[in-house]
């Protein structure tokens, strides 16, 4: 079985669909997980009680999950010197606190296998250090350095752990950015093309493969930077 948090909308919806359209278990987590096409819960991932209460019911059902996609995130383009205090920490606690959340919850279910492929989120932002992102720079980069490190934690049990950095893709994410701030965005990539909730799901296809278990603790930038 496959998790992914954030599954109702943006990538992490679009991850669970592909996961689940290819045959393979899935499961999503969610705050409003309603109406979706595959097995979803509801739970925040703030919520730590709460997600380990999952990982309790899935260990008691007697399910194997081989891989965590912590897609859930937020983001917001703001002034560092003009965010309010709220913002800031709202950015900082879903991004950061919420992948070490689910990383603290499942990665047990993983460590009693000796096996297990773990995808968390970046964003191009971080390596591009994009002004009007600071708060969420922050987050993100937090999300990479807590990767790096967490991969040598866990090497010794057959997981890996890896990130993706996404250019810009029109998801919910970038509600609100304008089509001038993306271009500009996409014109400092080496690839220099908007992508696809597709393209992103084509990665994590190949971290959750079998054969990307020599590749841990790297940073993956879809776009170049």
């Amino acid at each position: 079985m496959i998790l992914v948090t954030g599954a109702s909308r943006g990538l992490g919806k679009a991850i669970a669909h592909r996961i689940s359209d290819s045959g393979e278990d899935v499961l999503g987590i969610a705050r409003n997980p309603a109406g979706l096409s595959f097995p979803a819960v509801s739970c925040d991932v703030l919520d730590l009680p709460g997600l380990k209460s999952i990982a309790k019911s899935i260990r008691q059902r007697g399910q194997v999950v081989t891989g965590l996609i912590n897609a859930a995130g937020v983001a917001s383009m703001n002034l560092a010197l003009t965010t309010p205090a709220e913002s800031t920490q709202h950015i900082l606690s879903v991004n950061l606190l919420g992948t070490v959340n689910s990383i603290q919850a499942f990665t047990p279910l993983m460590v009693r296998e000796k096996f297990g492929r773990i995808v968390n989120f970046s964003s191009i932002a971080v390596s591009l250090g994009l002004a009007g992102e600071s708060v969420y720079v922050a987050s993100k980069a937090g999300v990479e350095g807590f990767s790096r490190s967490f991969a040598r934690e866990v090497s010794d049990f057959g997981i890996t752990v890896n990130c993706i950095a996404p250019g810009p893709i029109r998801t919910d994410l970038l509600r609100g950015v304008t089509d001038k701030q993306i271009a500009k965005i996409v014109s400092r990539q080496i690839i220099r093309r908007e992508f696809t909730p597709e393209d992103v799901c084509d990665l994590v296809e190949l971290l959750l493969d079998s054969r990307s278990q020599n590749l841990s603790g790297h940073v993956l930038t879809l776009g170049g930077s």
